[in-house]
């Protein structure tokens, strides 16, 4: 007997059903899964204290914390430790001892500058040493720079110098952080007699509007830095050199390139930046083991119109506009580009890229044990002697 190996019209029917409602599930869970990662990057949100803090022994000035060793705590420097939702802050000095078989480091406490961190269990490292400009100290007054986005605090930062420049910094800080991360440049800045402002800008947690704020990672928030700049102009700033950190360093690039106070800027000195988005993200995709077409999805959902009911961006971001490696044409002004070789999270090839394309305008000193924007934690002498240098060499006027 000669069986039919056709499949009934019935059954094939179903089939194409079945795999039709599957296609459509994995359509829906992958549009559903790349609108979710497209939210991470976009929707502000605090930095979370997932570091157990498993003992405090001594007492003060001789002070010792013991946590688990990983990525971050086993390298070598001074670092700072928020906890208690942020309301408390250390300063993290050297190992003082690792022991590998329980995985565990023991460091310094230099300084408790706020809280009290015996009855702190969990805690959020950070290379933020100086909490506020008290703790770096240097001179400061409270001040509010006025932009679009409302009234947006900052320190300003008034040199003691005998004979203060005409040249301004403005500091940015990164995605997710504060306006406190900029404070590591504030002594080598009033060594040098230059007045900065460490700013904030729309979506900080001090200003942002929980449910509405998105980040532009760079392609709205270069705005408030041109109201910064309109600040210092107003009060005796000649020229400005903008500081910029991380997404920072990618909101520096937009100032000097599209603000309306861009002839005012005459350098850059740009700490791990975000010189290419799209390279960023692929990188982050990469770690998170995100498949390449839910990848590619994510970065369609930021970038187009159509995804604006999903991820509640007013305006599509231009990635394009944000890549520096394929501008490196357009830069006009020196650039003092650090950037750590073991950055975890924004990789240092399109830097090293930049770099080696524009070498008429970008230093680039060679740092490779830092990780993210760490640089000046792992060696402060050294991260302040390649900023003074530039400073002294493109911009600040001889003796």
């Amino acid at each position: 007997m000669v069986r039919d190996t056709k499949f009934p019209a019935r059954l094939l029917a179903a089939g194409i059903g079945v795999g039709a409602g599957l296609g459509a599930l994995i359509s829906v869970a992958s549009s559903g899964l790349a609108a979710y990662f497209a939210r991470k990057i976009i929707v502000p949100e605090n930095a979370p204290e997932e570091l157990d803090i498993l003992h405090i022994d001594g007492f003060p000035p001789n002070m010792r914390i013991h946590l688990p060793a990983d990525e971050e705590t086993t390298v070598p420097g001074t670092y700072g430790l928020y906890f208690n939702q942020g309301s408390g802050h250390a300063v993290i000095g050297d190992i003082v001892e690792y022991d590998p078989r329980s995985r565990t480091v023991s460091r310094e406490i230099l300084s408790v500058t706020r809280g009290d961190i015996r009855r702190a269990w969990q805690g959020r490292w950070t290379g933020i040493v100086y909490p506020d400009p008290i703790a770096a100290g240097v001179n400061f007054e409270d001040i509010e720079i006025r932009s679009d986005a409302g009234n947006l605090p900052a320190w300003l930062l008034p040199t003691d110098h005998p004979e203060p420049q005409d040249t301004w910094a403005i500091l940015i800080h990164g995605r997710a952080s504060t306006r406190a991360e900029g404070l590591r440049a504030a002594p080598v800045l009033n060594t040098l007699g230059v007045p900065a402002i460490a700013m904030s800008y729309r979506n900080d947690a001090e200003v942002r509007v929980e449910t509405t704020s998105r980040y532009g990672l760079g392609d709205t928030e270069w705005i408030d830095v041109d109201a910064a700049i309109d600040f210092a102009v107003s009060h005796g700033a000649k020229n400005v050199v903008l500081f910029g950190w991380s997404m920072g360093g990618a909101i520096a690039l937009q100032t000097a390139s599209r603000g309306r106070n861009r002839r005012f800027v005459t350098s850059l000195v740009l700490d791990g930046p975000v010189v290419d988005w799209v390279n960023v993200l692929d990188g982050q995709a990469k770690k998170n083991l995100l498949p390449t077409p839910i990848a590619k999805l994510t970065l369609e959902m930021i970038t187009q119109p159509w995804a604006r009911p999903i991820t509640g961006l007013e305006t599509p971001l231009d990635l394009d506009r944000m890549d520096w490696v394929t501008r490196a044409a357009e830069l006009d002004v020196p650039v003092l580009l650090i950037h750590s070789d073991d950055d975890e999270f924004v990789p240092s090839g399109p830097s090293h890229a930049l770099a080696g394309v524009r070498r008429d305008l970008v230093t680039m000193p060679s740092y490779s044990k830092a990780h993210h924007t760490k640089e000046w934690n792992i060696d402060p002498v050294r991260w302040e002697d390649d900023v003074a240098n530039f400073l002294e060499a493109k911009i600040l006027p001889k003796d």
